[in-house]
């Protein structure tokens, strides 16, 4: 601990190339040429390193001949697939920017994505099709729509991997040129897109790497599974693009289905797997587990949502494996703090473990901005080269976000032991996170108020054993109407990860003179009515 009240990372600074990320991902791929790197998880179909480096050329060629230039912004649409990081990769090899959309929005988010971040072309899949026809209508503007699967009214994405190869990608600036668009909420509001560089990703892969003294590393030998979702930040960063670097093989599968995961696991005996944790609650408790022979599993590391000490331990106990957690943001790139996980008992399970290398925290007194020491709570501050650059088009935002200093606030509650390890207690933000996914309450309110016979309404995370948290709707109405009333009218108008699961009738909603809702007390009004009925 510095006495600047600074906490730095126990591990040395790492050099970040100076590269595009297509260039740091395929650095084994020469090297490794037939090794197997991707597997399609549902037909055991394979891609190899040498087949992924040229798909990734071809697809870049073949968008670079249809007008596709340095800048231009291309929308995955997409549950992941083994051609998914072929996508990525050609878009970013001909110099675009790819916007990673949730394959479960409907038209209306989806058209938002595409109208705020510009794209002009759209890869989707499957049943996914019609919503991105029917987006790109709304929208206007779109020059084409490829499917990874060939579906009605699309191009089928083979035909970009038709052409020759463009082996001389577009001039790359890692520090300027962004790659990544994925879309968060941050702190508070609705969806935004975060501007990540290829120099963001390649410093969040690199910083990895640099953990290694404490951290299991990952090598060629390992067989990783990606059931996490390609368009979040964790499945993109973590999985998909950190696991082709180091050279291992990925399994690949559409969404999480726990007969088809666990007979993953033992088909292909996958090593590693990074997770969230609904599915290791699965893991815990589910009988069909027993069915199969998880061996091969030496260890899962968890994110995108607290893990509690119990869970984790019930895991570790079941499958004989290491379990550990991991922190970070969409706007991190994603990963700040990862536990070290070489054997169990490593890291205490409530801990994040330390901050990467080359990066900074500090934990900040919400009110007056001091600095605090360890051992004491305040919001958890970061500095880094994995910070994004800011939110598109939201000055705003961006400037409520990173300081001038260059502090990203998370809006978390964290503090740091004396070892430097890191403890997230609490979130600042207004945020649900369902099963990983963020639910904005402000978005799901306004819809609720659209409705005749409900007067006012607030919505909080309600505390869930299986997602984590879900969205609950307190409401004030007229009296006419049922809890599945104002379910239905919610769940049939937004995207399945939004959708109000709890209910309750309220005579007023609390709020503050200057007429903000007082979110607080309803979050305990709800904690203490979920401890009564458990």
């Amino acid at each position: 601990v510095a006495g600047t009240m600074i906490f730095k990372s126990p591990y040395p600074d790492v050099v970040i190339p100076d590269e595009s990320v297509t260039e740091y991902v395929l650095t084994r791929a020469a090297h490794l040429r037939d090794k197997v790197a991707l597997i399609d998880g549902t037909n055991g179909a394979t891609i190899s390193f040498r087949q992924l480096a040229q798909g990734i050329k071809r697809v870049a060629h073949g968008l670079v001949s249809r007008g596709f230039a340095k800048g231009d912004v291309l929308a995955i649409y997409s549950p992941n697939t083994p051609t998914y990081p072929i996508a990525f990769h050609g878009v970013a090899h001909a110099g675009g920017v790819v916007t990673t959309v949730n394959p479960t929005y409907l038209v209306s988010d989806l058209a938002s994505q595409l109208r705020d971040s510009g794209a002009r072309f759209i890869i989707t899949a499957g049943p996914f099709t019609n919503n991105a026809l029917q987006a790109a209508e709304e929208v206007g503007g779109i020059d084409e729509i490829f499917s990874f699967d060939g579906s009605p009214g699309t191009t089928p994405f083979s035909q970009l991997m038709e052409t020759e190869e463009l082996s001389t990608g577009a001039n790359i600036d890692p520090d300027k040129d962004l790659l990544a668009l994925p879309y968060s909420s941050g702190t508070t509001g609705i969806s935004k897109g975060v501007m990540l560089t290829h120099r963001n990703l390649v410093a969040n892969m690199a910083q990895l790497n640099g953990c290694e003294e404490l951290c299991r590393p990952l090598t060629e030998r390992d067989t990783l599974i990606a059931v996490l979702p390609f368009f979040h930040i964790y499945g993109l960063t973590v999985i998909m693009n950190y696991a082709l670097s180091k050279g291992a093989s990925t399994v690949v599968l559409p969404q999480f289905d726990l007969e088809q995961f666990l007979a993953a696991i033992q088909e292909y005996g996958v090593t590693f797997a990074h997770l969230v944790p609904p599915i290791l609650v699965a893991l815990a408790k589910h009988p069909l587990v027993d069915g199969y022979d998880l061996t091969s599993l030496e260890g899962i590391n968890s994110g995108a949502a607290p893990l509690g000490r119990e869970l984790a331990e019930a895991v570790e106990k079941r499958l004989g494996c290491v379990v550990a957690q991991g922190y970070g943001l969409t706007e991190t790139s994603p990963v700040t703090h990862v536990a070290p996980n070489r054997e169990q008992g490593q890291t205490p399970h409530a801990s994040v473990g330390p901050v990467l290398p080359n990066t900074q925290v500090a934990i900040v007194d919400i009110s007056t901005e001091q600095r605090l020491g360890a051992g004491e709570r305040g919001e958890l501050w970061i500095r880094g080269p994995q910070v994004m650059q800011g939110y598109l088009g939201q000055p705003e935002a961006t400037g409520a976000t990173i300081d001038e200093e260059g502090w990203l606030h998370t809006g978390d509650i964290a503090y740091v032991d004396e070892s430097g390890h890191c403890y997230i207690v609490d979130r600042m933000k207004e945020l649900i996170k369902f099963k990983g996914f963020q639910v904005a309450p402000a978005e799901l309110e306004a819809l609720l108020l659209s409705h005749s016979h409900i007067t006012d309404a607030a919505v909080v995370r309600s505390p869930d054993q299986e997602a984590g948290e879900i969205p609950k709707a307190f409401v004030v109405s007229d009296g006419s109407l049922s809890e599945e009333d104002v379910m239905s009218f919610v769940n049939e108008r937004v995207s399945p990860h939004k959708k109000i699961r709890r209910v309750e009738f309220i005579d007023q909603i609390p709020k503050s003179p200057a007429g903000k809702i007082l979110r607080r007390i309803l979050i305990e009004r709800e904690a203490q009515g979920t401890e009564q009925t458990s």
